[in-house]
């Protein structure tokens, strides 16, 4: 109840307008994107905790050392060793399969910075999980954010991308010199399937 009332707080107060599909009612892979600045953030906070959707999110394990910890675990992260990615999707898996409902907030730029490619672990962990994937977003053009269609993988990389892309064609992010255009590595590659 107070996460509802403070995001109707900073929905009142923000320049930043939410224009939202409804929220998902069952687990989901959440993309943020584009990902170009850590105000990002704050308004998946506020998108989440005003749409009422218990959120999990990816976060480096040095994001979780000493004091920041227990805050970071308490807004919904997950600590991820990057020495042992794999060990991520078994705990999503577990989770889901425990009954948790949630969606899983990933920012499959990986950074905030421009890229070539787009990171493949939203798509690993949606297929294998049985998770569909929403759409979230941010556009500085029209200074709106929040969630976008949810869609069903196919396992066609190439085909599920170009859906993707379609969607975020017009999303420009917060800063959009930092923006990448949604592309995975595996698509160059029509031999490496992601499944």
């Amino acid at each position: 109840m107070i996460r509802r009332l403070l995001a109707r707080v900073y929905w009142a107060c923000s320049r930043w307008s939410l224009v939202s599909q409804p929220a998902p009612t069952t687990p989901t892979v959440l993309i943020g994107a584009p990902h170009t600045s850590n105000w990002d953030f704050v308004l998946m906070l506020a998108i989440a905790w005003r749409l009422g959707i218990p959120v999990r999110w990816l976060g480096k394990d040095s994001l979780f050392r000493g004091w920041r910890g227990p805050i970071m675990r308490g807004l919904g992260g997950i600590a991820v060793d990057r020495a042992k990615p794999a060990n991520v999707v078994a705990d999503v898996v577990a989770r889901v399969r425990a009954g948790e409902v949630f969606g899983l907030v990933v920012t499959p730029e990986g950074t905030r910075g421009s890229g070539e490619y787009w990171k493949s672990g939203f798509y690993r962990i949606a297929r294998e999980a049985g998770l569909p994937v929403t759409l979230g977003y941010v556009d500085r053009t029209t200074m709106t954010t929040g969630l976008g269609v949810t869609i069903e993988l196919t396992g066609d990389v190439r085909a599920d991308m170009d859906r993707v892309r379609a969607f975020y064609a017009d999303k420009a992010g917060l800063r959009p010199e930092y923006r990448t255009t949604p592309r995975l590595r595996e698509e160059d590659s029509a031999s490496a399937p992601l499944s």
